[in-house]
């Protein structure tokens, strides 16, 4: 079991900009599933037009705060800022720092390594854990942690200023209010990788489907439509000569088809 953060005195934070000279962590990530894990949350919501210009959604993206006039950095796998400040055309953004360039980060989630990687870490000094990070630095409302060895999905979120894991629904769901949407476990292939992927749906129960799952569908409705197409061509051909044999049935018999059609 993962102990809470006890409580304690908050900590001093600030809001500060990052030095452009700023050396920001560049550590490789420690499995290939963690990236294909983070793009496919973030294609669902692409492809289902959720996500709004205003946002910013990364993956291993740099978060920034001042802890006791020291910068303290941390890259979660995947996270959620409602509404950031736009940078100028030209800039790219290389991290975000809470409260100074937009809103409160709304979700962080981690892929747990094999190793202890401190996702659950509640180390309230430096190097900070990152479960405190999130939870007393940060404030973050909602934190996922998946265990991909393990299988497993957890959801904590604020409450009294301390993170409670939740319940997930029957269908072993987790409500991500932040977005309005259910998050859970499925199994099955994307992009040549079969694995348990995260994955959301909305609150109706309807999977969001990836890009690739809206063109295989557009693709296989195009396909009927094609067929449907076919079909009602080949019925009208067949109607045609049924036609046409029954118009020269009836000229060998001394009868003008024309006049019993109403031709002239």
């Amino acid at each position: 079991m993962v102990l809470q953060t006890p409580p304690q005195a908050p900590p001093l934070v600030t809001w500060e900009p990052l030095p452009d000279d700023y050396s920001l962590p560049d550590d490789p990530v420690e499995n290939l599933q963690q990236p294909l894990l983070a793009a496919a949350l973030t294609d669902a919501l692409g492809a289902n037009h959720l996500i709004r210009p205003e946002m910013l959604i990364a993956v291993n993206f740099g978060l920034v705060a001042t802890v006791r006039k020291k910068i303290v950095v941390k890259a979660p796998d995947w996270l959620y800022v409602p509404q950031v400040q736009s940078v100028a055309e030209g800039v790219i953004r290389r991290s975000y720092t809470p409260n100074l360039q937009g809103s409160p980060v709304a979700i962080v989630m981690e892929f747990l390594s094999d190793e202890d990687g401190g996702e659950l870490s509640i180390r309230s000094t430096p190097p900070y854990g990152k479960l405190h990070y999130y939870e007393q630095i940060l404030q973050v409302p909602t934190y996922v942690t998946h265990d991909p060895y393990e299988v497993s999905l957890e959801v904590r979120c604020l409450q009294d200023k301390q993170y409670q894991i939740q319940t997930p629904n029957s269908e072993g769901r987790f409500w991500i209010p932040e977005l309005e949407l259910f998050l859970g476990l499925w199994y099955g292939e994307r992009l040549g990788q079969r694995t348990n992927w995260l994955r959301w749906w909305d609150r109706d129960g309807n999977l969001l489907l990836w890009s690739s799952e809206q063109a295989e569908q557009e693709r296989q409705r195009a396909e009927q439509e094609s067929q449907r197409a076919e079909q009602e061509r080949q019925r009208a051909e067949q109607e045609s000569q049924r036609s046409q044999l029954l118009a020269d049935k009836l000229r060998e018999l001394g009868i003008d088809p024309d006049t019993l059609t109403g031709g002239s």
